[in-house]
């Protein structure tokens, strides 16, 4: 073939318009979140759901059964220590309910801010490789999350019908339809503490060490063994000022009917989850342009 064939050849194969389907650019401002890319990679949020639900289960004895488990193991132990020997107050509702409907609610935030506080840390070997909307990773943690609270909340529900069924004084109010306001403001603060902590920790590694042991402290802030009506009154403000308390009385007050939901007090967490889930986000969006760098 001659060469003009060959030019004529190469000519007619090359493409006449490159379309790209995604810019990458290193500076943005703080308030360009890309929401719409996160939005495009919704396939991907798939895969790190599954992958953070097999994970969790991979090589173990009783694999997803420990999502049973351990809520069950959790309130048995809590009703011994805290209702036989201690015999701290549940507000006349039996124990094992009171504690149970506590470890639910509190379960579900706890792992929600842990895990998404190890983001960058425990995603490294991911970033340096391929760009994606960094988002995606603690988005996917707060629905894998959500797949253990129905599990919890499924089995704190058969609780529920068999000691009522046993005839114990407990009563579900017209409250509970306030069920997704409360996962919402849940997800919503776990997520923002937890994307806090993470871009913190790429400067201060040594906050990671902090966020398990801090979570176990903040549990005993809030009301997940106590009633807030037990709180001595010195200390009760500061109970009150814990956005999850909230949260906390108001899932008891909604299916065992301890008539603790307060409007204002709801009102406080979700304006307090909007604030720490936007400086969150803002900070979020800010570390993930040098992350790499040093983690």
């Amino acid at each position: 073939m001659s060469a003009e064939g060959m030019a004529s050849r190469h000519t007619t194969h090359a493409p006449v318009d490159d379309q790209w389907t995604i810019i990458i650019r290193p500076q943005r401002g703080w308030l360009d979140l890309r929401l719409r890319e996160l939005w495009r990679a919704r396939d991907l949020v798939a895969l790190f759901i599954r992958r953070d639900f097999v994970a969790g289960y991979k090589q173990t004895v009783l694999g997803p059964f420990w999502a049973l488990v351990q809520p069950l193991l959790t309130t048995v132990m809590f009703t011994l220590v805290f209702g036989r020997v201690a015999r701290l107050s549940t507000d006349g509702l039996p124990p094992f309910l009171f504690y149970m409907a506590g470890t639910v609610v509190w379960s579900y935030f706890s792992a929600c801010m842990t895990k998404t506080a190890d983001t960058f840390g425990a995603n490294a070997h991911i970033f340096g490789k391929v760009y994606f909307p960094r988002l995606t990773v603690p988005i996917a943690i707060l629905i894998s999350n959500m797949v253990a609270f129905v599990i919890h909340f499924a089995l704190f529900l058969a609780f529920v019908i068999y000691f009522w069924l046993d005839g114990a004084a407990v009563k579900v109010s017209a409250s509970v339809f306030l069920l997704p306001l409360l996962l919402f403001i849940m997800a919503g603060l776990g997520l923002g503490a937890g994307i806090i902590v993470s871009s913190l920790t790429t400067r201060y590694r040594d906050l990671q060490n902090v966020v398990t042991f801090g979570a176990q402290l903040l549990m005993y802030a809030t009301p997940v063994i106590y009633p807030l009506s037990a709180t001595p009154a010195k200390y009760r403000v500061l109970v009150q000022a814990n956005p999850m308390t909230p949260i906390v009385e108001a899932f008891r007050g909604a299916f065992l009917g301890t008539d603790t939901v307060s409007t204002g007090a709801l009102l406080y967490s979700f304006c307090f989850m909007v604030v720490a889930l936007t400086f969150g986000l803002l900070l979020f969006n800010r570390v993930e342009q040098t992350v790499m760098d040093t983690v």
